[in-house]
């Protein structure tokens, strides 16, 4: 009998990482995979992404709706309630032998949490890393305690996973799943990327990511704006913005956005690029700015350079690609002109991705096959010498 991976997935961001994992697993003649779809997936204001895993070829074994519409801290309190509800009536009916997590959001908390009381062994993607500034940092350290199968980056995520207790033979060092997805992913040229987009490129351009800062509320606001003032200059520069996730006040910076962008024709938002967009943008545009993980992940692998403003990605592992400053106005200008210099342009033909060079996904599927799920469910804390 075939072995049942169920994958979850809440966000355009997790999908995309999961993505090649999804490859293998249904490419795995032992397995049989299942998949729900939660979180943004659902939400016609994120723009339904559900449809993008569907035309993908992925069937979507069930769909856990859990966001309200708000994005204050009680309703996203009462989100994860709503999840864990829905998650624990979905693996109830799907009843898989184990079920495969990535990162820390909201969304995946709730599965986790609705797993380890029914009983099925968690297999965790990307933990061990850590990110200051948001609240992710402690959902993402639970799910590690909650969970069975460890894969995480890097080593030094590796270390650390061990030193919360978890045994070092069941905690793997695969690499990054975001460079997986660069090299599989057939990336579009310039001229169909400027078409699907619907903008022409100006002399230069960069990608704009900014996501609230969880553990920072009264200041995401302001935050943004300091960002948006030290941006408003640049006519001579496309700003391609992407949306902010449903994390709390993620709508108000939404606003925002529309605003900045609503009467500048050099400025574009985007609800939803998709992978493929996503990182075609990364090859074809000068570099990154905010706060987004994917300026560390991913973009030292295009070898272009990332501003990366305040505490939300504080803690991680950095390539010399990325650039940290304060979300002050006067800072992130003096960071943009330090990523257009010449120095720091040939600084990024020397660069390496501290996330490895690709292989995550067949790793993970690999290690999958090879353990044995016999007793896994009882845990012993494993105490460092």
């Amino acid at each position: 009998m075939k072995q049942k991976i169920c994958v979850v997935t809440g966000s355009r961001a997790d999908y995309g990482l999961l993505r090649p994992v999804l490859q293998e697993l249904r490419a795995a003649s032992d397995l049989k995979v299942q998949l729900i779809a939660t979180g943004m997936h659902l939400s016609p204001e994120f723009g339904l992404t559900f449809r993008e895993i569907e035309a993908d070829g992925f069937v979507i074994d069930r769909k856990v709706d859990m966001l309200l519409s708000s994005d204050s801290r009680s309703a996203i309190g009462k989100s994860i309630g709503l999840g864990t509800i829905g998650f624990a009536d979905a693996l109830q009916d799907l009843s898989p032998d184990l079920l495969l997590l990535l990162g820390d959001r909201f969304e995946i908390f709730s599965a986790a949490v609705a797993a380890l009381i029914a009983c099925i062994p968690v297999a965790h993607l990307h933990g061990g890393e850590t990110t200051e500034g948001a609240f992710d940092e402690a959902i993402r350290h639970s799910i590690t305690k909650m969970s069975h199968l460890h894969f995480v980056a890097a080593e030094q995520y590796r270390q650390r996973v061990i030193r919360m207790g978890e045994q070092p033979d069941r905690v793997f060092n695969v690499g990054g799943l975001g460079v997986d997805n660069i090299s599989q992913i057939k990336l579009l040229g310039r001229t169909e990327l400027e078409r699907t987009l619907g903008v022409s490129f100006l002399e230069k351009s960069l990608l704009v990511t900014f996501h609230p800062v969880t553990l920072e509320p009264a200041s995401c606001a302001h935050q943004l704006e300091e960002l948006l003032a030290a941006l408003a200059p640049l006519t001579n520069t496309t700003l391609l913005f992407t949306m902010p996730n449903a994390d709390t006040d993620g709508r108000r910076l939404f606003r925002m956005l529309e605003a900045f962008t609503a009467n500048r024709q050099n400025a574009h938002i985007f609800i939803s690029m998709g992978a493929k967009r996503y990182l075609s943008c990364m090859k074809w545009v000068d570099g990154l700015v905010g706060n987004s993980s994917s300026g560390l992940a991913e973009a030292p692998s295009f070898r272009i350079g990332s501003v990366n403003i305040g505490d939300r990605q504080r803690g991680r592992l950095k390539a010399p690609s990325v650039i940290d400053c304060e979300p002050e106005r006067e800072q992130i200008k003096a960071a943009i002109k330090r990523l257009y210099s010449s120095e720091f342009r040939v600084l990024l033909q020397q660069v390496a991705n501290p996330y490895g060079e690709g292989g995550a996904s067949r790793k993970i599927v690999e290690t999958i096959r090879a353990c044995s799920m016999k007793g896994i469910l009882k845990k012993s804390f494993y105490d460092c010498p």
